[in-house]
């Protein structure tokens, strides 16, 4: 996949789409028990220009969250990281993994997808009681 027009068709064609913005998609990863999850889609480039796609799905706010500990979270993980964003103005904990254009194709997209969501599902309901947040 060379640039997001190619991802969004990927996408769009498997999943309902919601956010649809020019460098942004969003849309609900069906999970087991009925739950689901958001992964967001979005475009990021670096100093020298490289483009990376950005995945990334929200888990739980921020509010009574331990830093260290979602430090110690990212150090321990081979795919993806913890960073914080805000979702309808409010501060909130995120899963993400950035992966560069060129070494992307739709297996590898499908893949850090569906990790993402079943880990960032995993994380939420551990960090808010079993609710599905996101």
């Amino acid at each position: 996949m060379q640039d997001f027009e190619a991802i969004r068709s990927h996408v769009g064609a498997l999943h309902a789409l919601h956010d649809n913005a020019p460098y942004l998609v969003s849309f609900d990863l069906a999970l087991g028990g009925g739950r689901q999850q958001g992964i967001y889609l979005g475009e990021m480039e670096d100093e020298q220009g490289r483009r990376y796609l950005r995945v990334s799905t929200p888990i739980c706010p921020m509010g009574h969250l331990d830093p260290g500990r979602c430090l110690r979270f990212n150090w321990q993980q081979r795919v993806g990281f913890l960073a914080m964003d805000e979702l309808d103005g409010e501060p909130y904990l995120h899963l993400c993994a950035n992966r560069p254009y060129e070494l992307l194709n739709d297996a590898e997209l499908q893949h850090v997808i569906a990790a993402l969501g079943e880990l960032g599902d995993q994380l939420e309901v551990i960090l808010s009681g079993g609710r599905d947040a996101s």
